[in-house]
């Protein structure tokens, strides 16, 4: 395997898992959130149990496959996929990841918040799926 195939392979692994999360794992947590009070303590736990481990295969492959990737002479496509992808991995360690933590209970304003970080996580991704497609056929 070539590195512009690993970067693209882990890049549309990273959209995939980060498009399912926005448009239907976080807007189900909020409804829950703001519809199902009583049952937001169990939806919440139940959510960061089960996506952790995704979540930690998802980033690991797309970290390797940057990694590797910058290591071989990356063209301008390549750093465009690295840059985009890793800045949704920003994202999740400054806002979203943080705002989760603060989530002890179904603070309106914390899921806007939380909402609006992940639509960020979903255009980096984006970004860096289309670049790294981009870069293994050009």
């Amino acid at each position: 395997m070539e590195p512009d195939t690993a970067l693209a392979l882990a890049a549309v692994l990273h959209l995939g898992f980060q498009a399912t999360v926005t448009a239907l794992v976080y807007p189900t947590l909020a409804r829950i959130g703001l519809e199902h009070r009583d049952d937001w303590q169990a939806a919440h736990e139940r959510h960061s149990r089960t996506i952790v481990p995704l979540v930690a295969v998802v980033y690991v492959a797309l970290l390797a496959a940057g990694v590797w990737s910058l290591a071989s002479a990356p063209g301008r496509l390549d750093l465009l996929a690295v840059a985009g992808s890793w800045s949704a991995v920003l994202v999740t360690g400054a806002l979203a990841a943080p705002t989760h933590s603060r989530l002890t209970s179904p603070d309106p304003a914390l899921l806007r918040r939380l909402l609006l970080a992940d639509r960020w996580r979903c255009a980096a991704a984006s970004a860096g799926a289309l670049a790294a497609l981009g870069a293994l056929v050009g």
